[in-house]
């Protein structure tokens, strides 16, 4: 998986957190650096924490699924970002407010994160170098959720299903990519 790819799935799993942090800067009086650097911290460092699960995961079970891991990779990515194209078109709206407490932000982390668990499972099939990757995630994840609380604070709820459903056409071409790769028809 090449820089850009890499860049790509970053910012796809980063959607997520990216629509919650602009809902916690939506709840919030005035944009708090301090806030918005604790809210990108749990966010960056759940999206790096779960695919390393994933990636354990996936490299236990190696063997067993070599023949057809391109599939479970192009299938749980498709499942993500379907999931999350779906949630961008709902009208339903979350609740979310501007606490950072740690059981707070513990709930959001692990919820806009359990994707990047799959993820890692799909990491580990097409066998990425997991460290660069997790870190890359994570601090990708960090700035967006920073930014997101800015956006939120200033333009309100405009973008946050723009950017969940821009996260899940990512992960879905993302998927595809994969399987096409695999297949030999690129």
């Amino acid at each position: 998986m090449g820089i850009w790819e890499l860049l790509l799935l970053a910012v796809g799993l980063s959607m997520d957190a990216f629509a919650v942090a602009v809902c916690k800067g939506l709840s919030m009086q005035k944009m708090s650096l301090k806030n918005a650097y604790i809210i990108g911290l749990w966010f960056g460092g759940f999206q790096a924490l779960m695919p390393l699960l994933g990636y354990v995961l996936g490299t236990n079970f190696q063997e067993q699924i070599e023949s057809i891991d391109h599939w479970i990779a192009f299938g749980l990515l498709a499942i993500i970002g379907g999931n999350m194209i779906r949630e961008s078109l709902s009208k339903e709206e979350d609740e979310v407010d501007a606490s950072t407490k740690a059981k707070d932000m513990l709930v959001l982390a692990v919820a806009t994160s359990i994707d990047a668990l799959a993820v890692g499972i799909s990491l580990a099939c097409i066998r990425v170098k997991i460290i660069p990757a997790i870190t890359f995630i994570g601090i990708v994840t960090f700035l967006l959720s920073v930014i997101g609380v800015k956006v939120g604070t200033v333009f309100g709820t405009k973008y946050k299903s723009r950017a969940e459903f821009t996260g899940g056409l990512i992960l879905v071409l993302l998927g595809v990519k994969i399987l096409i790769e695999h297949l030999g028809l690129l």
